[in-house]
């Protein structure tokens, strides 16, 4: 009831009391006054309304002072009016409580019935419930009555009303739903008021928006307490159940009207959407706490995921087969991806699946609301990939227990669903296929009935099949016995005419097409254009014609000539510099690949488009839409935003599936250019100028930068440890693109290799934690093919994307150290601190061992405090933070993370330890001249390295035991290996160059070797000869691919040997040996080495090089001094060289003008006595040489002869012109040494042709070859047998033989048939050997010429001795010569005349007419005989 001006009655009891003090003398005089005149004025509905604000002063002042309560007043009123009427008091309060409710909600300024009050409204109903409350305090009020007299309301109330009163404790939603008289009347007045809420919550202010929740909130606790109640709650009493009907009804029918509003999200009807993404706050695990029991929670989510998965089940399981497709992660719902998301919180994923497994078991379902939940488990929860594995391979075994197609059709849904959401969350389809039925492990192996339901269903899928999936079918298909291979080629066919139907032809699918792809089947094309870029990039690479380019044009011509070519030969304007695809082009046309009409029209069509362009004065672009770009920068960002607020696991991962979805929309749109490799197919890079395709480049420069600037952002928050999975995912989503690796790769190529001196504080801090996330998604990236150039060798194997960015931090020059410095620095403590939560294991199997060793080797190398013993002082740990500052000092920081007690427990790691060999070979590619040590620290880092580092600490820490043979063996194998392995990244230092520091590091420590205890008389250990044992053991069972490249390798090897062993002490090529108590020089090892290996490294064929021979002969006097007869022991050396190592002494002929001032000054320094005999006798030789051709003395013909051969033809070469009057003057003792001088003049024949930078004259070696054999011819003397090789003939010329090099005898045939001008008739006759030994010569040409070796010719004219022109001399000599010979030489031929058949049967014809007279003739004197 109000007073004047709508004042409220306490309002004017307040005043009254302030104003004028009150006329009656009591206060019971006061109330009877009071009852009076509202007897005559009561409204009991006003009256009900009239509380106000009772925390105001001065009213709570009046009313003390009076003594009066205003709710004395209602409670007196209501007694009074109670007992007139004859009902109880709070039967009254009762009723006239709903009249106020009733009459609340009706007072609407809106047309029609909105779930929300107006303020006004809010108000009124506030002062009700004060009002209620103070009666309920005063039992005064029946709350049951009201409950029931509430639903006899004309109008049902507003559900705000209800709310209040639930809120209030006035009347509780249960205790209104027990009371309600019908239970659907109530389910449908609570769902259209529910939904109106939600379509309601999105119009209105903020305030109310947060009303709604808290409405929502509360309602819905009510609905999931009694809705979903305990085991022990089961028997209450009837009213109870008919609560629980009503709460689940409730629920039932508002998720049905949200999945309702999922149909037509793509309508567009975003209110309905809204609404419905309004009542998902009712799922929110957390809005339950503590007021619902874990057990209900979990029923209700059970409950809800059940009905979300059998919701209205029309698509049949083809239709889930044909459209499956469009029911990815993004491409779902966001709507119904929401409502999982908020489900599966309440479960484990364990859990998730196992109620996913059991409703498909039990229940008839929706496949497209399954299938969604795969993509939505495996795209949000981390552990689901493994567990449907586990899944999958449990319902293929049950498939075939029980032949059971349900179950096999299940698994194929579920396999081909999670299969969509790409490999960076799940194995592609073609390797699940082929990992279950690819093996004979496979449950479909086990008896022909399995394979007969195998093929059946599959036969069944066909005519609903996509083609990528029949194609995954036919290329990968089920391993089958051969008794059963029908059923395999049944299906084949089944299948190929489907493809046939879809118009897809498996002739015409792709060199390079990823079967993985679940997207409809590319156009023959496009995916031909896909496949002319990877043959283009593998052709740049190798310069080689791919091997499947080269079999598509044999075996698949269709697909070669119809699409692969044009594809190809898309005319353009061509570059004035040959580049890739015309240099692809070209190979291809000489390899008769490209028919001459289409190359011609090609070239045509390439003219014709440059006029056009000429004539237009400009240049055709394509136009490419920005617009998916523009979406994928915008989902980023997005994707950014969440990572800075530290937003939930799964919502980052339903983001990155955005991301990766928009990206794939990106590179399809300009996959026309650029696509996917194979799966299992090696990623290409050419690390010297890798190889970007614009559109390609900055999708990878916006994902880098995205990445980085996700990184700062993240990071000015929170440590790595605490911000979220958000940049794994993203990295893990690239690695799933594999079409993107290749650019990915090259990037970083660039980045790193080529720029990364340059990059700023903020690019390092980025790429270093990009690499870290690369080497965690490793399993997800093929390995790496880097090509470092044509001067460099392929690498071995692939790379493992760890070792190929760890391949690219090289330090060579000052800047790349201090570069690679703060990178691993900025890696090492990245991944520190963001795995540090992680286990000792798990954490150690994530990082690059090339990281931490890197470190190793830089960080002791650029700190001296790093080499010493670390205190035991703690030290501040690496703050992540600092290392973004510009002004960082990376020495220091290094430092500070290696101090660190984590980082020094990883070293103790044998997988992390720095070994000796790789230390060498990282020093060993610093260019001296540009280090960032200056050449005194250098050394000094040397020496703590080697000798305090490596040589005491033990082997399984990668050290030496201290042992110095050891140390010297992984000196040399590491400059052998860092010499054949890279170039030096153009610092001029050849491949043959050692480098000079770590040389006199090995020379000490093959000094210090010699420095050790002289071993007593006996012992066998002093003939081991550990320096050549390391060099032969390298030669020994290496392969290096075909034998061309095995023979340039050898090759290599033995002159990088050569310069290894003259740069150490020329003592230690001689060893020292007890006999009997007698020591003396040993030098076998040395001759079974030169034997063995150095005599093929010999470019004159029977010399040794100036350096080794040197070095080996003052050795050789070196090592005199520790025998106790210097000259004898010296001449038994060398007399032993005689017989063992001829070499040695053909070499110190050749050289003995430059060696003998040498050696005889050294011989007079360390004896001062005469020269020993021996090497007088070398002298000697020389000096008779000398004295014969100069002066015309005779020539002394000594024994050996072929010693004084070397030394005439050592003193001949040094003469011009040769003159044949010195022939004449030789003695007739002098056969062997002339025979031996014609050897010595052919193999400078051959060297001319081999090696012309040995200063040799071909024609000049020729006419002194011709002049020697005609003296020969003069003499009558027998030289044919020069020829035979030493193991066929052990004779008088073998030493010679055995003293060339394999390549100079492989090459003889060549010296032989020059020499056919000065073949006479006489020879042929006087020779009965010649014919064989002809015969032998044309053979091994033959087969030169068929094993493909490299026949010498000509520098100055390659017509010249052209080896085919030489091989038809020969032949037209032997055709010629043959019936000139005697018949005994027929029996040499025999044996030859099977190989010569195979060769030139023309010539095995004319050999067999020859040699048949002669073989009758042998039979009639046999016959005689007798």
């Amino acid at each position: 009831m109000a007073g004047a001006g709508g004042r409220s009655w306490r309002d004017l009891l307040a005043g009254r009391a302030r104003k004028r003090k009150s006329p009656f003398g009591s206060e019971a005089e006061l109330r009877e006054a009071a009852l009076r005149l509202l007897d005559r004025h009561q409204n009991l509905g006003d009256l009900l309304l009239e509380v106000g604000d009772s925390a105001e002063p001065g009213v709570q002042d009046g009313a003390e002072h009076q003594g009066l309560s205003p709710e004395s007043f209602i409670v007196s009123v209501l007694q009074e009016q109670a007992s007139k009427l004859g009902v109880p008091t709070a039967t009254l309060a009762a009723k006239n409580a709903v009249a106020n409710v009733e009459r609340i909600c009706q007072d609407s300024a809106s047309p029609t019935r909105v779930p929300l009050l107006s303020s006004d409204q809010r108000k009124r109903l506030s002062c009700l419930l004060q009002t209620v409350k103070d009666l309920l305090a005063n039992n005064m009020f029946c709350r049951s009555l009201f409950c029931q007299e509430m639903w006899k309301m004309k109008e049902p109330p507003v559900l705000e009303a209800v709310w209040h009163l639930h809120s209030g404790d006035i009347a509780g939603l249960a205790e209104l739903l027990e009371r309600s008289p019908a239970g659907p009347a109530a389910v449908e007045w609570l769902c259209s008021s529910l939904c109106g809420l939600c379509e309601q919550a999105g119009d209105v202010p903020c305030g109310d928006t947060e009303l709604a929740r808290r409405i929502l909130s509360d309602f819905a606790i009510v609905f999931l307490q009694n809705g979903f109640e305990q085991a022990s709650e089961l028997g209450r009493k009837v009213e109870f159940q008919k609560v629980a009907y009503i709460c689940r009804a409730v629920l039932q029918r508002m998720l049905a009207w949200v999945l309702d509003a999922v149909g037509k999200e793509k309508q567009e009807d975003v209110s309905m959407v809204q609404a419905a993404r309004f009542w998902l706050n009712v799922f929110n695990v957390s809005l339950y706490g503590s007021v619902a029991h874990p057990d209900s929670l979990r029923q209700f989510f059970r409950h809800t995921l059940t009905e979300v998965l059998t919701y209205n089940p029309v698509l049949k399981v083809s239709d889930a087969i044909q459209m499956q497709k469009e029911w990815s992660f993004t491409r779902t719902s966001p709507l119904l991806t929401a409502l999982y998301r908020k489900l599966l919180v309440a479960f484990s994923v364990k859990e998730s699946i196992c109620q996913l497994q059991q409703v498909l078991e039990t229940h008839e379902v929706n496949w497209q609301h399954v299938l969604s939940c795969v993509s939505t488990l495996v795209v949000c929860q981390a552990e689901a990939e493994q567990l449907f594995k586990d899944l999958l391979s449990h319902l293929l075994l049950k498939a075939f227990g029980n032949y059971d197609m349900e179950n096999m059709i299940t698994a194929f849904l579920i396999a081909r669903q999670a299969a969509l959401e790409g490999p960076a969350v799940f194995m592609p389809y073609s390797e699940w296929f082929k990992a279950s039925f690819g093996s004979a492990g496979g449950q479909h192996g086990s008896s022909k009935k399995t394979l007969v339901f195998l093929f059946e269903f599959l036969s069944e899928l066909v005519p609903f099949e996509a083609a990528p999936y029949l194609k995954v079918h036919i290329m990968y298909p089920p391993l089958v016995p051969t008794k059963h291979r029908s059923l395999l080629l049944e299906y084949i066919t089944l299948a190929k005419t489907r493809l046939a139907d879809l118009k897809v032809a498996i002739e015409d699918m792709g060199l390079y097409e990823d079967l993985s792809a679940t997207d409809e089947a590319v156009q023959p094309q496009a995916q031909a254009l896909r496949d002319v870029e990877k043959a283009l990039q593998i052709f740049e690479n190798t310069r080689k014609i791919p091997t499947s380019v080269i079999e598509a044009s044999i075996f698949r011509r269709p697909y070669y000539t119809s699409w692969f070519l044009p594809a190809l030969l898309r005319p353009r304007v061509l570059p004035k510099a040959p580049d890739g695809r015309m240099a692809f082009i070209d190979s291809l046309k000489r390899a008769d690949k490209i028919p001459s009409n289409l190359y011609s029209t090609y070239l045509q069509a390439c003219q014709a488009m440059k006029e056009k362009v000429l004539q237009d004065d400009s240049r055709a672009e394509p136009s490419h839409s920005k617009e998916p770009f523009e979406q994928l920068k915008a989902e980023l960002a997005e994707l950014r935003t969440l990572a800075v607020d530290q937003a939930p696991w799964e919502d980052v991962a339903a983001q990155t599936a955005v991301v990766s979805d928009r990206l794939g929309r990106v590179l399809g749109d300009s996959s026309e250019e650029n696509d996917a490799a194979p799966l299992d197919s090696p990623v290409q890079v050419a690390v010297p100028a890798p190889r970007l395709a614009p559109c390609h480049r900055s999708v990878v420069d916006l994902l880098l930068t995205s990445f980085c600037q996700t990184l700062l952002a993240a990071s000015s928050f929170n440590p790595p440890d605490r911000q979220g999975p958000c940049l794994s995912l993203l990295v893990k989503m690239m690695c799933g693109h594999r079409n993107l690796l290749p650019a990915l790769l090259g990037r970083l190529c660039q980045l790193i290799f080529h720029q990364g001196p340059s990059l700023g504080a903020a690019h390092i801090l980025g790429l270093a934690a990009f690499v870290i996330h690369l080497s965690e998604c490793r399993a997800l990236i093929p390995g790496v093919e880097a090509h470092f150039g044509d001067s460099q060798p392929a690498p071995g194997k692939a790379l493992s994307v760890s070792e190929y960015w760890s391949s690219l931090l090289v330090c060579r020059t000052e800047e790349s150290f201090a570069f690679c410095l703060r990178f691993c620095t900025a890696a090492a403590a990245y991944l520190m601190c963001k795995f540090s939560s992680c286990s000792r294991e798990d954490f150690c199997a994530l990082i690059p061992p090339g990281l931490i060793k890197k470190l190793q080797y830089l960080v002791p190398r650029l700190s001296l405090e790093a080499r010493g013993v670390l205190c035991e002082e703690t030290t501040s740990a690496l703050s992540w933070s600092s290392l973004s500052c510009p002004s960082l000092n990376s020495r220091r920081a290094s430092l500070c993370l290696w101090r660190q007690a984590r980082f020094q427990e990883l070293l103790k790691e044998k997988a992390f330890q720095l070994s000796f060999r790789e230390w060498l070979l990282m020093e060993l590619e610093v260019c001296p001249e540009k280090d960032i040590l200056s050449a005194s620290e250098r050394q000094d880092f040397h020496s703590w390295a080697i000798y305090q580092r490596y040589l005491p600490a033990p082997s399984a820490a990668g050290g030496c035991d201290g042992d110095l043979e050891k140390a010297c063996g992984v000196i040399i194998n590491a400059f052998l290996d860092s010499s054949q392995r890279l170039d030096q990244g153009g610092c001029g230092r050849s491949k043959v160059s050692l480098s000079p520091e770590i040389l006199c590091r090995l020379q000490e420590l093959v000094l210090e070797l010699r420095c050790r205890p002289k071993l007593p008389p006996g012992s066998s250990a002093a003939r081991r000869h550990f320096l050549l044992e390391i060099l032969q053991g390298r030669l020994t069972g290496s392969q290096h691919g075909s034998a061309l490249g095995q023979q340039l390798w050898r090759q290599q090897e033995l002159l990088l040997h050569t310069r290894i062993l003259v740069g150490l002490p020329a003592s230690t090529l001689i060893t020292t040996c007890w006999r009997g108590n007698k020591a003396v020089l040993d030098c076998d090892s040395f001759f079974c080495f030169v034997n063995s290996e150095l005599k093929n490294v010999c470019s004159r064929g029977y010399a040794l090089p100036y350096d080794i021979t040197a070095h080996f002969f003052r050795g050789l006097l070196n090592a005199s001094l520790e025998s106790e007869d210097a000259a004898g022991g010296l001449s038994q050396a060398l007399a032993t060289c005689q017989t063992e190592c001829p070499l040695v002494l053909l070499s110190a002929a050749l050289w003995w003008p430059r060696l003998e001032p040498i050696l005889c000054s050294q011989w007079e320094r360390l004896f001062g006595a005469p020269l020993a005999e021996e090497l007088d006798r070398l002298r000697g030789w020389h000096g008779s040489s000398t004295r014969f051709l100069s002066s015309g003395a005779v020539f002394p013909v000594s024994d050996p002869p072929w010693l004084s051969a070397a030394f005439l033809h050592g003193a001949i070469l040094q003469q011009s012109p040769r003159g044949r009057e010195a022939l004449q003057r030789l003695g007739a003792d002098a056969e062997q040494l002339l025979v031996a001088l014609l050897f010595f003049s052919l193999l400078d024949l051959i060297s001319a042709r081999i090696a012309p930078k040995e200063g040799v004259d071909f024609q000049t070696s020729l006419e002194w070859s011709l002049e020697i054999l005609q003296c020969l011819e003069e003499r009558g003397t027998s030289w044919p047998l020069l020829f035979h090789s030493a193991e066929r003939d052990p004779g008088k010329f073998h030493v010679l033989r055995s003293a060339t090099s394999d390549r100079h005898s492989r090459l003889l045939p060549l010296a032989f048939y020059s020499l056919t001008p000065c073949f006479q008739r006489e020879l042929l006759r006087r020779e009965p050997a010649f014919l064989g030994v002809a015969l032998q010569m044309y053979i091994q040409l033959l087969q030169l010429f068929v094993e493909g070796e490299v026949l010498p010719q000509s520098d100055q004219d390659p017509t010249e001795h052209d080896p085919l022109e030489l091989i038809s001399a020969a032949r037209r000599f032997l055709l010629g010569a043959v019936p000139h010979c005697p018949a005994q030489s027929c029996g040499n031929i025999q044996p030859l005349l099977s190989t010569c058949e195979e060769l030139d049967p023309e010539l095995r014809a004319a050999l067999q007419r020859f040699s048949q007279p002669a073989v009758d003739m042998e039979l009639e004197e046999e016959l005689e005989l007798f």
